[in-house]
């Protein structure tokens, strides 16, 4: 059975990180209620949905994807680059302690969640400015799997802010981010530029929760054979949020 860990949005959320200040603050009502319709379409894809609560103290606990990478039945729970997030993986980890076997990753290594995808028996990880050389090489010695590293454009945050995977052999890029030929003997999926930010979504199967508005991605994912769950995303997008951070499926 997949499932999926997801954490309760804390009132802090207003406060959370951004690389822009948003034009309006962030609504925390509606993000929740963003939320909770985020949680559905994961049910609706046949997820098991387990949601812990919040930490006031950690306005960014809801990106959850954040604080863990799990492999089969191995999680290993990150030391985020931010520093004010190092403390949100405490309660991940008792959290995954229940499913599997949890390994710390300690310092000087840092690495976000959000910079890395696995693709078949690949995992592609980002050099971000919040996942460094030590966090990539303990992503390797932890999983022993072929891992490649991807250098970031100062301007993307993580990898899957432009790629994400969509099945074990299909992957969802934002056109003009990253090398196609990165991807080589993948099926690729276009994201119009003018559309980048819907290069992000979480597949189950041949089902994708996708974030609404995008109608040209959302043509395309059809075209391909997916289902999509199309929900709203404009409070997580303030927080340079998106579909994959808000859960950890597994």
């Amino acid at each position: 059975m997949l499932r999926a860990l997801c954490r309760y949005i804390p009132n802090s959320f207003v406060n959370a990180l951004a690389m822009t200040a948003p034009e309006t603050p962030i609504d925390v009502a509606l993000a929740r209620r963003q939320h909770l319709q985020y949680r559905d379409a994961l049910a609706e894809c046949g997820v098991a949905i387990t949601t812990i609560p919040g930490d006031e103290a950690c306005p960014d606990c809801v990106f959850v994807e954040d604080t863990a990478v799990i492999v089969g039945h191995v999680a290993l729970v990150t030391r985020p680059g931010a520093v004010s997030r190092q403390t949100e993986p405490v309660e991940i980890a008792r959290a995954l302690d229940a499913w599997c076997r949890v390994i710390r990753m300690e310092a000087p290594a840092t690495l976000d969640g959000g910079d890395v995808m696995q693709l078949g028996n690949t995992i592609y990880v980002g050099r971000s400015a919040r996942t460094n050389a030590a966090g990539i090489a303990m992503l390797e010695q932890t999983f022993r799997s072929r891992v490649v590293a991807v250098e970031l454009p100062p301007h993307v945050l993580h990898l899957k802010c432009v790629v994400s995977p969509l099945d074990h052999d299909t992957v969802l890029l934002a056109e003009g981010s990253l090398p196609p030929a990165l991807f080589a003997g993948f099926r690729i999926i276009s994201v119009p530029r003018e559309e980048t930010y819907a290069a992000n979504a979480v597949a189950v199967g041949s089902h994708v929760v996708v974030a609404q508005e995008f109608p040209r991605t959302h043509d395309a994912l059809s075209a391909a054979g997916f289902t999509l769950h199309p929900v709203p995303t404009s409070e997580v997008r303030k927080a340079d949020g998106s579909l994959t951070c808000q859960s950890l499926v597994f």
